[in-house]
């Protein structure tokens, strides 16, 4: 196993201010002390609902979230803090593909220096050379050559998406964080995306930290899935073991929301996603405190991990 980020006891709260003198009074915990490791060539997969804290990971991996505590390594150094980052070429080596592709490119400006920009801050090329690497990254997503001096509101969603894409490669990064890159586009149009990411990967040796609450999305793109909710993880395994042998209620009731399209077996279904969800509601306490917070992850087996209070009691 080639580590290339390793994340320890990482939290991210905000605080609430209330009253006269705007004291802090309370705190959001977004994140809320996880841990996980993201192999080098690898496609690590956040799955959760919305406000799960997932996207808040992502965001405080790449330096646009403040931590509140914990350790983000790096090749084994630790770079939590903005000036280790800097030391290391950190930012060179992690970029971000963001949910929304039209807000996060500059509308003013045209593709040539959208995608251009992060390689003008890293590298130091002539106008000639950063024309033909432009150039190179819109051929590796299937974009024209006349895309290069258009705007973004000349394209598509797909479109812009892939711009997005380009422009996270650009600087030969070793981890893409993918904060629902396909979430806004249509069924067709997400697959040319994840096929572009899947070859990419293939072509660059990247890894992925693959955000979204598209459980078949992720099936198809992640080596390894974490399941969240209130801020921790519940649930860490292979592909296979999450989706053929879950263990948490919450991942159970995630994977029956999934739409059957066997139409012969209907009341089947509705059965198990019945049985499911009164198995959520009745066996809280074996999952989740008092207080709601989820259960600290136990160990079942090398590669398989699972908030429970007692693994025992659960005879797995």
């Amino acid at each position: 196993m080639t580590e290339l980020i390793q994340i320890k006891d990482l939290k991210v709260h905000y605080p609430i201010r209330s009253g006269f003198f705007n004291r802090v009074t309370d705190y959001v915990y977004a994140v809320d002390g996880v841990n996980f490791t993201i192999e080098k060539g690898k496609t690590y997969g956040l799955v959760g609902e919305s406000g799960s804290g997932k996207s808040t990971i992502g965001k405080a991996i790449v330096g646009l979230e403040k931590t509140t505590s914990g350790q983000i390594l790096y090749d084994g150094k630790d770079v939590t803090k903005r000036s280790a980052r800097h030391a290391i070429g950190y930012n060179k080596d992690v970029q971000m593909i963001f949910q929304d592709a039209m807000s996060s490119l500059n509308p003013k400006k045209r593709v040539i220096d959208i995608i251009a920009e992060p390689i003008r801050n890293f590298e130091r090329l002539s106008d000639q050379e950063e024309k033909k690497k432009v150039k190179s990254l819109l051929d590796i997503v299937g974009m024209p050559e006349d895309a290069l001096y258009k705007y973004p509101h000349e394209f598509s969603g797909g479109q812009r998406q892939r711009l997005g894409v380009a422009r996270a490669v650009a600087t030969n990064p070793k981890l893409i964080v993918a904060d629902e890159p396909v979430s806004a586009l249509d069924l067709s149009v997400q697959a040319q995306v994840l096929n572009f990411m899947k070859r990419i990967q293939e072509e660059y040796g990247l890894s992925y930290l693959f955000i979204s609450h598209d459980l078949g999305v992720v099936k198809y793109m992640c080596d390894t899935i974490a399941i969240m909710t209130k801020g921790r993880f519940v649930e860490i395994g292979t592909r296979e073991e999450i989706y053929t042998n879950p263990q948490h209620i919450y991942t159970k009731r995630l994977l029956s929301a999934i739409p059957k399209i066997d139409v012969a077996h209907r009341k089947e279904h509705m059965e198990t996603r019945r049985k499911v969800d009164q198995e959520y509601h009745t066996l809280q306490k074996e999952y989740y405190d008092e207080a709601g917070r989820v259960y600290d992850l136990q160990t079942l087996n090398a590669t398989h991990q699972v908030a429970l209070r007692n693994v025992e009691s659960e005879g797995v």
